[in-house]
This record gives structure tokens, C-alpha cells and sequence, in this order.
């Protein structure tokens, strides 16, 4: 199952606001925003539904215009497994398994670039 997407944009401002108005019908709202500061890269504005964000819209480097696209793991073992297999399977490390505070306490997340440069990500929710 899908966790969440996201890709960069050139003008975050004028993106969050297109995002803002086109998926309020939906229901979708701002649920999460991470500054350049906080990631050392760029800005990222994430969208969802009851405090779940799964729509991701963001600057910097990290994005690259490349796509990024996480899958949700039942376990932190899983996403452990994950990681070992894609770079087993000629992906690029990008991030090890490991707890990714900033999002939230239990985010446990580990990424790989895929051969054309992707950005593809594991991601579990739950406490150890």
C-alpha cells in the first residue's frame, strides 16, 4: 500500500496555494510543513486527511525533481528488509533505516534511489 507521494515543484507558494484550493472538495487539507531549516535542504508542505499527510509538494535538493514515493511497512523489520533488498537489487542508498523525528516520534523510514534516480522510501508509523 501507498504511505504517502510527493515531488518538487518551482514555486512552493504558488503550488501550496493551487493544492490548497483544488483539493479542499476532496477534503484534503494542510496537515504538515517542514522548513528548509529543518531538513537542511528545502521546504516541503505535506496534505492529507486527519492528520495523515500523503501528499507531498517540496524544494531542495532531496526532491531534485525526481519523484519520491513511500510505501507503508506493517513493521520496522520490514522496512529494514526492504532496504537491504533494494540496494541488494542496485539501488542507491539514500537514507538508512532509522527514526526520522522530525516527522513525527515513531516515524521509522529508509530510502533508495532507483536506477533512474527515484526517490523510494519504506516507512513504518508504529512504536518498536
Amino acid at each position: 500500500m501507498l504511505d504517502h507521494i510527493g515531488f518538487a515543484v518551482t514555486d512552493l507558494g504558488r503550488s501550496r496555494a493551487f493544492y490548497e484550493a483544488a483539493l479542499a472538495p476532496l477534503g484534503i487539507a494542510v496537515i504538515m510543513e517542514v522548513t528548509a531549516e529543518q531538513t537542511g535542504d528545502g521546504a516541503h508542505v505535506g496534505f492529507g486527511v486527519a492528520r495523515k499527510p500523503f501528499f507531498w509538494i517540496g524544494t531542495g535538493q532531496a526532491l531534485g525533481g525526481r519523484l519520491h514515493v513511500a510505501f507503508a511497512a506493517e513493521d520496522r523489520a520490514t522496512v529494514d528488509a526492504f532496504h537491504r533488498a533494494a540496494v541488494a537489487a542496485g539501488g542507491i542508498d539514500n537514507g538508512a533505516p532509522g527514526i526520522r523525528a522530525l516527522y513525527h516520534p515513531d516515524y521509522y523510514g529508509a530510502f533508495v534511489l532507483d536506477p533512474d534516480g527515484h526517490n523510494v522510501e519504506a516507512v513504518c508509523h508504529r512504536p518498536a
